[in-house]
């Protein structure tokens, strides 16, 4: 689930990365973020389109 406080990070580090830059720790901070971000979109799409978010893929 994408939580407001997830959001909320993320345009942070963003403001931050454009106004003055990030420290690695930030960078990386930010990609994790990020992809956290995107899974849960992800998940959120397949629950729209019926399938179950949880299971494997299957390979067509």
């Amino acid at each position: 689930m994408i939580s407001q406080d997830l959001i909320n990070r993320i345009n942070e580090l963003y403001k931050k990365q454009k106004e003055s830059g990030l420290t690695d720790e930030e960078q990386q901070e930010q990609q994790k973020l990020r992809q956290e971000y995107l899974k849960g979109i992800r998940k959120q799409v397949l629950k729209q389109m019926g399938e179950d978010p949880e299971k494997e893929p299957k390979n067509n």
